[in-house]
Formats: C-alpha cells, sequence, structure tokens
C-alpha cells in the first residue's frame, strides 16, 4: 500500500529508516522496539488526497485536528487587519493528526507575517498570542478589501518548523496545500464580519474537507 509522504518529510523518513535498520544490523531484536516509531514518522508526514465540498461561501478547515472552543479575539496585528474582535475558530493538532495545512477559501492572499516566539502547549489559549506564529490574511474571491479572514499557523510545545508556501499576490484555491508544521501544533482562523459558524467545539476537522462556516451574501 503507497503512503502520500509531503516533501518535507523524507529527510526524517530516511534518518528514522536507516537508524532502525542500523540497529537491527548490530542489535537485533531491539530494531522490532523501534519500527513503531519509523513508522509514526511516516504516518506524521502522510499527505492524503482530499475533496473539498461544493458551496463557494464554504470556509473550509486549515488542518485536521479537534476544534476548540470559540471565541472572540483580534487578529494578529502584524498583518493590519484592525484591532476589532473577531470570531476564531482555532484547532489543535496532535502528532498523530495529518499536519499538512490546506486553504479555506479561494481567494487572494492580501499579506503574510511571520512572528518568532514561546513554544507553549498548542491547545492553551494563549499560544494564540505567545506562540511562534506564521499569518496570512486572504481575501475571498468575490470580496472587497476590509473582507479579509486570517489563517494563523502557531507552533506547539514540540513544534520547533512552521512552513508556508504563500506568497502576497498570490491568488489561491481553497481546498489546496499551502504548508505544515512539524510535531504537534495550531491553526486559527479569524473570520470576516457577517459570517456564519457552522462547526461545533470539540469536533474533528478533516483539512480542506471539514466546513467551519459559511461568508456572508
Amino acid at each position: 500500500m503507497r503512503i502520500p509522504v509531503h516533501e518535507e518529510g523524507w529527510r526524517f523518513v530516511a534518518i528514522a529508516a536507516a537508524v532502525n535498520a542500523m540497529v537491527f544490523a548490530l542489535l537485533g531484536w531491539p530494531g522490532w522496539v523501534l519500527l513503531p516509531l519509523t513508522l509514526w514518522v511516516v504516518a506524521f508526514f502522510r499527505d492524503p488526497e482530499r475533496r473539498p465540498p461544493p458551496g463557494a461561501r464554504l470556509i473550509l478547515a486549515p488542518a485536521d485536528g479537534k476544534l476548540l472552543p470559540v471565541v472572540q479575539a483580534a487578529p494578529p496585528p502584524e498583518l493590519g487587519l484592525g484591532d476589532a474582535p473577531r470570531t476564531r475558530l482555532s484547532i489543535f493538532m496532535n502528532v498523530f493528526n495529518v499536519h499538512v495545512n490546506r486553504n479555506p477559501v479561494d481567494g487572494t492572499v492580501t499579506a503574510l507575517a511571520y512572528r518568532p516566539g514561546r513554544f507553549f502547549n498548542a491547545s492553551f489559549d494563549k499560544a494564540s498570542e505567545h506562540n511562534e506564529r506564521m499569518s496570512i490574511a486572504i481575501r475571498p474571491k468575490g470580496r472587497e478589501a476590509g473582507q479579509e479572514l486570517a489563517v494563523v499557523q502557531i507552533a506547539g510545545l514540540v513544534a520547533r518548523r512552521i512552513r508556508c508556501d504563500l506568497k502576497k499576490g498570490q491568488e489561491v484555491c481553497r481546498g489546496t496545500r499551502f504548508g505544515i508544521i512539524r510535531f504537534g501544533s495550531r491553526l486559527d482562523v479569524y473570520l470576516p464580519d457577517g459570517a456564519r459558524v457552522l462547526a461545533t467545539p470539540g469536533q474533528t476537522t478533516r483539512a480542506g474537507e471539514t466546513v467551519l462556516a459559511e461568508l456572508p451574501d
């Protein structure tokens, strides 16, 4: 069975497989003890195909994981979207989730901003404010300036690498890949005014398939 692996993971898969093979060759049976770890590395970087549901106004989950409680919070100031509170949907990814991130809407990237920070557990609310993050503003297709939504990649307790492949001015399609965070993390989505939340806190999400919210008419 072929397991699709994200390009970011091949180096780690190769290292894990080489170490495992060396232990088998030198010590024999202890190699079986390490085998589950090698398989976990492969599973962590898996990159399955996803099929976005129809509906031009739908906002899709950018990550696999668990939807945390819905809160009102200002988007990251570095994006220049103002300090008015917005509805924030946060997805916590544990070390067993798929960590490839996908665009939530069709639209245009209007701003990108990286900010270094700390590495609190990504399930904690303070992670949104204090942790290392990559913030992205996307203007949904057909919307005017000022109607952007924000997507924020947040490093977690053991995550030490945020990758974002987007560029300012780039046109994006919902459900397409845009990045990955290594080893446990969080994604925040700040909705534009008038968007209606359709997901439920505690719900398990699948990037590019689970509907989080709906844009206003």
